[in-house]
């Protein structure tokens, strides 16, 4: 009984910690590592004498990973490989090495826990900086992309990072033991590769055919276990196992409804492994060393910004270079996957694993409030990129100015081309800028909302400007600098719903584009032609 009260307290103090957290936009992750503290300091309940809690919450890091390796998409590496492949693999390798020898000349740490905390600090929290990206739309600006980039390599990274350990586990001559794990691996890839081609798709093929959803997730379920029970088997970890069964669904067809399923449980599993992470946590140790953690915050989050911004300004301009080190300069919640493995192994100590896991939590407290001021902090230290607009040809008028050239830009620019309208190409993404130049479009490096570059592209002599964004104050701030040098300007906007286009009520654009109206009545459209 005296259980059961407790497994009720923890869900409703996580429950309410998590409500109140939310206002305030924090992950849900700070919530549940909170929650394993108060439940540790109060009910005296931790997972070194919950055996059965310790098990669920590896599981969840299993679900994890099967969740990544579904992610890992090849085609998507394609389309990216400088950014995953240059930025991602000279930051894990840079920030890994240098932590690394950091730990071992300032703390005296033995290599091989020196390695395995360099590396894990080198890792960025993929859960939370997504999900922020995504909600803010950001994720497809130039920073956003190089983020994206670095984090899919950092995902590729935890691969080697879980063989690290399991060589390191082995007490064997270091050359024999490369030896036997890369036959293991080589094996291990083999026999998934079988069973993937031969028995895995035929056998989820089946389960979909019942069109029951129980039966779709139970065959999913075993598909992650066995996986993992074969890695387990030829020497290696069970999470390992679970991201290559992830890779070999991830271009079958059965991907999207896979992630869709599996959400809740993983969120739940997850959820319980943080919970599980908090439960660890001895306050007195962080209360005797609360100084060193702060420093060592302080130390970890500007090296890994400083390190990521060397690397990308080597390529991008200074202001997507800041914004993107600031992005991922927090570590993430796989390196607590690894401290908690890395202190299983005895790699390193209890002390040593307080004060790892309290960098990382308040890392991850921090990072919604650095990504949310990002825009303001970049402004204050670097002026928006101007370049001169050199205008062939004269004057232009009866022209379309198009802002932005980004995927509806080209578009909108494709049609124009093809009824031989004149047009202008406005753009601030340098990237995208060149790429227009590339495809030779009449394209301008510049910020729309400044109003010596609207001059020079005659906006006064425009029928039309279209902004092709969906940032409010960015579409709020263009159609200001428009309207204020021609009140007459017929201006073009789109907006995702009603309540976006009310907040734009007040300026005078003539027609705003609601993007859901417009997908509801083609898809109605079509649905209808399907019936007729």
């Amino acid at each position: 009984m005296q259980q059961i009260a407790i497994i009720l307290g923890a869900i409703f103090i996580a429950s309410v910690i998590n409500i109140i957290l939310k206002r305030f936009d924090f992950p849900t992750i700070i919530g549940y590592i909170l929650t394993g503290v108060i439940v540790a300091e109060f009910f005296h309940l931790n997972v070194h004498n919950t055996e059965i809690l310790e098990y669920v919450s590896e599981f969840g890091i299993v679900l994890l990973m099967f969740t990544i390796g579904l992610e890992f998409s090849f085609r998507e590496l394609k389309v990216m490989k400088k950014e995953v492949f240059v930025y991602g693999a000279l930051q894990v390798l840079i920030t890994g090495l240098l932590f690394a020898f950091m730990a071992t000349l300032l703390f005296s740490m033995p290599l091989r826990s020196a390695i395995i905390i360099g590396f894990a600090l080198a890792l960025s929290s993929t859960a939370i900086i997504l999900k922020i990206l995504n909600e803010t739309g950001e994720i497809h600006a130039s920073y956003g992309r190089k983020a994206l980039g670095i984090l899919l390599f950092q995902d590729i990274a935890v691969i080697p990072l879980l063989l690290m350990i399991e060589i390191f586990t082995k007490d064997v001559p270091l050359q024999a033991l490369i030896l036997q794990t890369l036959l293991n691996m080589f094996l291990f890839f083999l026999l998934l590769y079988i069973l993937g081609k031969y028995v895995i798709d035929r056998f989820l093929h089946y389960a979909v055919a019942t069109k029951n959803q129980e039966i779709f997730l139970l065959a999913v379920f075993f598909v992650i276990i066995l996986s993992a029970a074969v890695a387990h088997y030829f020497g290696f970890s069970y999470s390992l196992g679970a991201f290559f069964a992830g890779m070999l669904l991830a271009e079958s067809h059965y991907k999207y409804q896979i992630e869709a399923d599996l959400s809740p449980f993983r969120d739940l599993l997850l959820g319980i492994f943080f919970f599980s992470v908090g439960n660890r946590i001895d306050l007195s140790i962080i209360v005797d060393h609360f100084g060193q953690i702060i420093l060592l915050l302080t130390g970890i989050m500007l090296l890994k910004a400083l390190i990521a911004y060397g690397i990308v300004i080597i390529w991008e301009q200074k202001r997507t270079a800041f914004k993107t080190a600031l992005t991922i300069s927090q570590v993430g919640e796989f390196a607590l996957a690894l401290f908690v493995m890395a202190y299983g192994n005895k790699f390193i100590d209890e002390t040593t694993l307080q004060i790892v896991v309290s960098v990382v939590v308040l890392s991850m407290i921090a990072t919604p409030f650095i990504l949310k001021n990002l825009k303001r902090l970049a402004d204050k230290l670097f002026k928006e990129p101007v370049r001169e607009l050199i205008i062939e040809g004269g004057h232009f008028n009866n022209h379309i100015i198009v802002c932005g050239y980004g995927p509806l830009g080209k578009e909108i620019a494709k049609v124009l081309k093809h009824k031989s309208f004149q047009y202008i190409i406005i753009e601030h993404d340098l990237k995208l800028y060149e790429e227009g130049v590339q495809n030779n479009e009449p394209i301008f490096f510049g910020n729309a909302a400044q109003r010596n570059v609207l001059q020079s592209l005659d906006v006064k002599n425009a029928c039309a400007v279209v902004m092709t964004f969906h940032n409010l104050e960015k579409i709020r701030l263009v159609a200001q600098a428009v309207l204020d040098m021609a009140p007459n300007a017929h201006l073009v906007a789109r907006v995702r719903d009603e309540k976006e286009k009310k907040v734009l009520e007040d300026l005078s654009i003539a027609d705003i584009v609601v993007s859901t109206q417009v997908l509801s009545k083609e898809m109605m459209d079509r649905l209808l032609y399907c019936h007729i």
